[in-house]
């Protein structure tokens, strides 16, 4: 397939010189009911107060700017680019929305798709990857004329592609935005997948900043540690001792973990930075005076 020479990076205006989707007028209507989503949309989680929102607002003033399509088989008509407004408006009730057509190809399709998405901001990181990943598929593009296309640096595109390489478990963690991009290329880099696991689920329940990870990342290097396997305690606490447990860990504010019984046993506690030491300290301090 050959390659196209135009870049993505100013968006439609760059793929479509002619098109002009925010002219008032622009566009025909076609009714909501002939529209299909598109399959390779990258964006796959549209949230319901998001659409909801957008329904109001096309209540009140109309689709502000005409959907990109482009003509399918049978008088039916695949979603380009605005499939949130094509959304919002059914919810909202209207029975045909303001449309652009254009003929394309897939690529074109998917690259149109892809960059508006960047554009708005709309995609969290793995979406975006498997955007650039099915992108390099489906035409056959290297990482560096991916990012020439989308005005990326080459190690950026490489970065997001990394993200997909982790465990399920922690993709989705990005996915639903409960763990960074930042923290995501962290854990990226370490080789072990239980450990990423582990670390990742530790990151979330404690709420570690990207350093507090990349530190803890490198304690593991250095020192080849392994972490205690939180899924896998040797035993379950009584309440009293898992009470006991919480307790510490929000007074010295760092992991503490409680092994033994209400008899015998032991409390450790795991810090991973000078700083987190240097908290430590001041709170042994304070208890001491």
């Amino acid at each position: 397939m050959p390659k196209k020479t135009r870049g993505l990076a100013r968006g439609l205006d760059a793929l479509l010189p002619e098109l002009d989707t925010t002219a008032p007028g622009a566009g025909q209507e076609i009714a909501i009911g002939d529209i299909d989503p598109n399959p390779d949309q990258p964006r796959h989680i549209f949230t319901e107060e998001s659409i909801a929102q957008l329904a109001q607002s096309i209540r009140d003033q109309g689709v502000l700017q005409p959907i990109l399509v482009t003509p399918m088989k049978g008088g039916r008509y695949r979603i380009v680019a605005g499939e949130r407004r094509w959304r919002a408006a059914r919810e909202a009730g209207l029975t045909a929305v303001p449309c652009i057509v254009r003929e394309m190809d897939v690529v074109t399709q998917m690259e149109i798709a892809l960059i508006e998405n960047i554009q708005r901001e709309d995609l969290n990181p793995i979406e975006t990857a498997m955007g650039i990943q099915s992108l390099m598929k489906q035409c056959g593009y290297t990482q560096e004329t991916v990012a020439q296309r989308l005005s990326k640096s080459r190690p950026a595109v490489a970065n997001l592609l990394r993200l997909l390489t982790l465990p399920e478990s922690v993709i989705d963690m990005v996915r639903r935005g409960t763990l960074s991009a930042g923290h995501a290329r962290v854990l990226a880099g370490l080789d072990n997948d239980d450990v990423k696991v582990s670390l990742a689920k530790r990151t979330v329940d404690e709420g570690w900043s990207v350093r507090q990870l990349e530190n803890a990342a490198a304690l593991l290097k250095q020192s080849s540690a392994k972490l205690p396997k939180q899924e896998k305690p040797l035993h379950v606490l009584p309440a009293e001792l898992t009470e006991l447990e919480t307790l510490c860990r929000e007074t010295f504010g760092m992991r503490a973990t409680l092994m033994g019984t209400a008899k015998k046993g032991k409390i450790v506690l795991q810090y991973y930075s000078q700083d987190e030491l240097e908290r430590l300290n001041e709170v042994l301090q304070q208890l001491h005076n």
